[in-house]
């Protein structure tokens, strides 16, 4: 068995693939056999060392596998059933808190870059029915995240409109998720051919914001006084279009820090538009499964751009680096 650890101060080059140990699931544990992860900014930040963590930490947060051993007092697993991991093991209803949000897999707690593992029994949700475990891998992180901005806080229907900004796995979901809810979604890109694929997935309307320097603006002039609902990947870099984009009373989830973690905004806009700002940082684990809910009933598909060993993670890393990835890039372990 084989695992990733990262050795301090971190940096691709320190991603070390070495022997996992085999574990005996205590009280309240399962054991996994970990079966597939997929890459998220956030953990590109810790293998980076953006995001300082302990001595030989075991990155990634997304997990999805199958449970091969169940220790005492666990009910609710058994040996054979397939499931996912949660971003936050101990937030799993109501909301966040400093306590239900300390532990983040693959940050402050080990994470899933790892063949075989001992986990609170807590700490995992079923798997979407028919998905392999390389697309259930795909969603805790970016499609939960997408979702709660949306669903959950947004109260997303059908009729509404949404902008989604980008083509890394949270938009790409936001715009799935918004298709199925029967929204007018718009999507934006830097690249004429990531646009086309965006159509094909189902936008409604697609603006180059690299063609038109006013793209909030033209999106708002377009839908007829702004959109219900936007996805905010880019922090500084997108802020004021998000803003421009929104309509009289909308919502902004801020879901992503791509184009820069801090940025200015005019407050006055912010208030005279009634605008209501949310940040969010994935999901609880009541949410994530009321989301496999939805994606049962609407057969949703992830869009997977490229996969990789997990004994390559630092090239899937350098891969997610190069922004040439349309959706989601996962790692198949063997």
């Amino acid at each position: 068995m084989k695992k990733i650890i990262l050795k301090k101060p971190g940096g691709l080059e320190n991603l070390t693939f070495v022997d996992a140990a085999d574990c005996t699931p205590g009280f309240g544990e399962v054991c996994v056999n970990w079966k597939a992860s997929s890459l998220n900014y956030h953990d590109l930040l810790v293998a980076l060392g953006a995001i300082p963590v302990v001595e030989d930490q075991i990155p990634m947060s997304d997990g999805a596998g199958e449970i091969i051993a169940v220790g005492e007092g666990v009910s609710q697993w058994q040996k054979g059933d397939k499931v996912m991991s949660l971003f936050f093991p101990n937030w799993m209803n109501g909301h966040p808190t400093p306590q239900n949000t300390a532990a983040v897999t693959g940050d402050t707690i080990f994470g899933t870059a790892t063949q075989r593992q001992c986990v609170a029994a807590t700490a995992l949700t079923k798997m979407p029915a028919g998905y392999s475990f390389e697309q259930a891998a795909t969603l805790p992180c970016a499609a939960l995240t997408a979702w709660r901005g949306l669903v959950s806080e947004g109260g997303l229907k059908a009729g509404d409109t949404v902008l989604v900004e980008g083509t890394g796995g949270m938009s790409i979901f936001g715009l799935q998720i918004a298709k199925a809810a029967g929204a007018y979604v718009y999507a934006t890109s830097s690249s004429d051919e990531k646009l086309e694929k965006l159509k094909a997935l189902g936008a409604d309307h697609v603006v180059n914001y690299k063609t038109d320097e006013n793209w909030g603006a033209s999106i708002a002039k377009h839908s007829g006084g702004g959109v219900d609902h936007v996805l905010d990947a880019g922090g500084d870099a997108t802020m004021k279009h998000s803003i421009a984009a929104a309509k009289m009373g909308g919502n902004i989830s801020l879901i992503g820090v791509l184009g820069g973690f801090s940025t200015e905004i005019v407050l006055p806009i912010v208030f005279g538009k009634h605008l209501r700002l949310t940040g969010i940082a994935v999901g609880s684990g009541q949410q994530q499964l009321d989301m496999i809910a939805a994606i049962d009933a609407s057969g949703l598909q992830p869009v997977i751009d490229k996969s990789f060993s997990l004994e390559n993670l630092a090239d899937a890393f350098a891969y997610q680096q190069s922004g040439a990835h349309f959706g989601k890039i996962t790692v198949v372990y063997d």
